[in-house]
């Protein structure tokens, strides 16, 4: 491809990218992502069959997302999540500490077996209603949590993070192996957020709560609900122990549990189904086309260049340079544009298994120093305002400065040093 049009690939794919981010006009994030792959088309840089291509090749998350925003919704609707969040407000004892454990307990979780979005979306609704019954001084460190929590937990398991997916591709460790490469730096970046995160708040974790918190009556259909995500779990746990994709499982799992809900209930499929953020799927297809336009423009045999020279000159460096720079390149293209990028890069390259786990932390962990960092983040804000609550982007980066950086040398520090 000629340097003019790997040129006008870059432009128009950074415009594209800095839409998503930024939204101008508050127009959804999707506008963004189609207008810039349809740009490529229409501009003559990127020829029809590369669109599908690039559209075809997300297939597996696009199944992955849709099952797991159907199986969150549900469960949602059927209460289940609000019936944990007051769980843990009882079960705190009027202790404004041992709520904010018990929230971070729930939303890692949720996190883990759900991934980050479900937590930022459906989790934050139910802890902010439960802040309220439970007459917080202030409910931001609580909801602060379903932030935070949501990118220092995602990647405990490959279903934890859609990122996770999009890193490895086809070439996903089974669960046995992914847990051996981060189970500790999964555990170091929860505890550092924590005590972090706790540390920041404790100004307003001082007090008491109420302690007469009522815990709402489980609904046969949340039940079902909950035997639906926990029957996931376990169905995405094998799928991964196997080696398998988890697109198809997560969305037989996701519409299987619905369906037994709506049977149940006996209540219209539509109110469900319409209440799922389905354009997620076509942000992240625009978002596939123009990864695969950045790879035609030769962006990634640059890139797989530079970064395989790093690794053999320097292979302990480049694992902690990498990830390092990973994380800060979330905050500025967002970490599921970069892990598309990312993903194309390591399979192409020949480097350390390090260098690619700590690119996978990297784009995992780096969301928590600002707003911008991963779409959970972004989804956290708009869930956030629909309670009549905002965080500023300047306060979340003062924040983010403090709790992001411990987790991510921590993190890094296991990729580093472990013995396999």
């Amino acid at each position: 491809m000629q340097f003019g049009a790997s040129m006008g690939i870059w432009l128009v794919s950074g415009a594209a990218v800095s839409g998503v981010i930024f939204r101008p006009f508050g127009l959804p994030e999707w506008i963004f992502a189609v207008t810039g792959a349809l740009a490529l088309v229409l501009i003559g840089l990127l020829p029809l069959p590369e669109v599908w291509a690039g559209i075809a090749s997300g297939t597996d998350v696009y199944l992955f997302l849709a099952g797991m925003m159907v199986l969150a919704e549900i469960a949602r609707r059927e209460g289940l999540f609000t019936y944990l969040a007051a769980f843990a407000a009882r079960s705190a004892r009027g202790s404004p500490t041992r709520l904010f454990t018990l929230v971070y307990l729930v939303g890692t979780l949720v996190t883990v077996f759900l991934s980050n979005d479900a937590t930022a979306v459906v989790l934050t609704p139910a802890v902010a209603a439960i802040a309220r019954a439970a007459d917080v001084r202030n409910p931001i460190p609580y909801l602060l949590i379903c932030a935070f929590v949501a990118n220092a937990a995602s990647f405990v398991l490959p279903i934890s993070n859609p990122a996770n997916l999009v890193v490895f591709g086809s070439d996903l460790p089974p669960l046995l192996e992914w847990l051996q490469r981060f189970a500790l730096a999964s555990v170091l970046s929860i505890l550092a957020t924590y005590f972090v995160l706790r540390w920041t708040q404790r100004d307003d974790l001082r007090g008491s709560t109420r302690l007469d918190i009522a815990i709402p009556v489980l609904s046969r259909g949340g039940r079902i609900a909950a035997a639906g995500v926990v029957i996931a779990a376990l169905v995405l746990l094998v799928a991964s122990a196997s080696g398998r994709e988890l697109g198809w499982p997560t969305a037989i799992a996701g519409f299987a549990t619905l369906a037994a809900v709506l049977l149940v209930e006996r209540s219209n499929p539509f109110a469900a189904i319409k209440a799922v953020s389905w354009d997620t799927l076509v942000l992240v297809a625009g978002l596939f086309v123009i990864v695969r336009a950045l790879e035609l423009s030769g962006l990634e045999r640059l890139l797989v260049a530079a970064l395989e020279t790093f690794a053999a000159a320097a292979p302990d460096l480049a694992t902690l340079g990498t990830g390092a720079l990973a994380a800060f390149g979330t905050n500025v293209t967002n970490n599921l544009p970069l892990g598309l990028i990312a993903g194309s890069v390591v399979a192409g390259a020949t480097v350390p298994q390090t260098v690619v786990d700590a690119i996978l932390v990297g784009i995992d962990i780096g969301p928590n120093l600002s707003v911008t960092g991963s779409l959970a983040t972004i989804l956290w804000l708009t869930a956030l305002r629909r309670e009549g609550l905002t965080f500023g982007a300047i306060r979340f980066l003062k924040l983010g400065c403090l709790v992001m950086p411990p987790a991510l040398l921590l993190a890094l520090g296991a990729i580093l040093l472990q013995p396999w």
